[in-house]
């Protein structure tokens, strides 16, 4: 059984396009197999961030101009 889908409208830079349809004739997939798995994978990596912000949450936060002075003390600027 296929699995359901979507039908939505995506406007690409015409250079993109040209390379998606590339892509699609040398892997013998569709174009919408190809953005649909670049999207499954940028999801992907957005959820192993909010895991990693989740895991650091209760961390200390520190100011952009602490982190200057503590990298000028450690002589690393």
């Amino acid at each position: 059984m296929a699995t359901p889908t979507k039908r939505a409208t995506v406007y690409f830079d015409p250079i993109i396009h040209k390379a998606l349809k590339l892509k699609s004739i040398e892997t013998s997939k569709s174009i919408s197999e190809l953005v649909n798995e670049a999207v499954k994978e940028a999801l992907a990596e957005d959820a192993e961030d909010i895991v990693a912000f989740e895991e650091r949450v209760d961390e200390p936060l520190i100011s952009f101009s602490e982190m200057i002075k503590r990298l000028k003390n450690d002589g690393r600027i």
